[in-house]
């Protein structure tokens, strides 16, 4: 999107003409918060949710910008319009703003850094469309990140070198897994596992991150399926003996996994969960 326009402090600009001070803090030490949006055809999917969350992790590290969600919208709005594109991520980011000096303490009486932009991402597709047929390959790893992962910190080093070690394994992602063998999340995904037409996910605490999508499918299963769906402790010996296994984020929306650890995950195919629930996420995205 080289005519890309973002928004920078109450201004929209070309992508070119937005400077950031070094002294701000998101660039010196990661202090701030992000957000990403999916958007198709210019309609947000789960706005409020998103706008809850990105509210919770500044309050979480104590950044008070005090906008109403009607504000964020409009500007949102305003942001999608001024881009190119049917499928769009809006990224929002606040940093604590610019310091002074450098010092590890909040400074006072500095000004949020607020900035926002459009990438492109792949809309969703059906579950018989062929490019849908194509699975992600996932490598397990122990979870080496800090923490605090329900902040949406942009602190994020941890995950990308999660991320980029599955890159070096030459596979999509990485599975991760606390000390207790028990299954947290992916790199920038929370994750599904599939079995005797039972769905479990992880529990939501403070290893993983509260994902919009995730909250999003649990309801569609509770909503319009009959199959049992549990929020609980699932071990990397049972994610090994799965059904089906998917990863869902803001822009991967629901992908489906088929090997893990260079071995099939039950046949390797497209299973009928997923089938289900894909269909059902892109009837309803567009209602959260």
């Amino acid at each position: 999107m080289t005519d890309a326009t973002v928004y920078l402090n109450g201004k929209f600009m070309p992508q070119n003409e937005a400077m950031i001070s070094p002294l701000d803090r998101g660039f010196l030490f990661g202090d701030g918060i992000y957000e990403v949006i999916p958007a198709y055809d210019r309609k947000m999917v789960g706005f409020g949710p998103h706008i809850a969350r990105l509210q919770s992790s500044l309050t979480a590290i104590g950044i008070n910008l005090g906008w109403p969600d009607e504000k964020w919208r409009t500007i949102l709005s305003e942001l999608l319009a001024q881009n190119s594109g049917d499928s769009l991520a809006v990224y929002i980011q606040v940093s604590r703003g610019v310091s002074p000096k450098r010092q590890h303490g909040f400074p006072d009486n500095v000004e949020p850094t607020l900035f926002m932009m459009c990438y492109a991402i792949k809309a969703p597709v059906n579950y018989d469309d062929n490019n849908n047929n194509k699975g992600l390959a996932l490598v397990s790893q122990q979870d080496l990140r800090w923490r605090q992962c329900h902040i949406k910190s942009t602190s994020l080093l941890g995950n990308v070198l999660h991320y980029q070690s599955s890159q070096d394994h030459k596979v999509d992602e990485c599975l991760l897994y606390n000390e207790g063998n028990q299954i947290t999340e992916a790199s920038s995904c929370n994750v599904f596992v599939v079995k005797d037409n039972q769905v479990f996910t992880p529990p939501l605490d403070s290893q993983l991150l509260p994902g919009i999508t995730r909250a999003i499918v649990l309801d569609l299963l509770k909503k319009h399926t009959d199959y049992q769906v549990m929020e609980q402790n699932i071990s990397l010996e049972h994610a090994r003996l799965a059904d089906e296994i998917w990863l869902t984020s803001s822009t991967k929306n629901i992908a489906r996994a088929i090997t893990l650890d260079g071995e099939n995950i039950a046949d390797g195919k497209i299973g009928k969960v997923y089938i289900q629930i894909n269909s059902l996420f892109n009837k309803f995205k567009y209602d959260y």
